[in-house]
């Protein structure tokens, strides 16, 4: 069994946020990132399953080089596998196209 768990990287509470002049989304080079909180809860219950069930789990991200920290976080908690989609012809997409591009993944 492939446990499959997507990860997000989000800019850290405590830091602070704000927006690039050029398209007025997230300026993430201004901000901490961390590994978003519920998506860490959704490893460590993935991780469970594993451990009961077997199998193996694999992290999926998209998102911009730094995101890779966010996927260094969860294999360091246990994940055997990542896969990272990044492509600059993806920033700023919204949720559908998010949704598209992570199920094609």
């Amino acid at each position: 069994m492939n446990i499959v768990v997507l990860v997000k990287q989000v800019p850290d509470t405590y830091s602070e946020r704000k927006l690039t002049d050029a398209d007025h989304t997230l300026d993430r080079e201004s901000a901490d990132a961390v590994l978003d909180e519920i998506n860490e809860r959704a490893v460590e219950e993935a991780l469970l399953i594993k451990e009961a069930q077997g199998g193996e789990v694999t992290v999926v991200c998209m998102g911009p080089d730094r995101a890779t920290d966010a996927i260094r976080k969860a294999l360091s908690m246990g994940a055997d596998k990542a896969v990272h989609l990044s492509d600059e012809a993806l920033h700023g997409t919204d949720a559908p196209a998010t949704a598209r591009a992570l199920a094609k993944a």
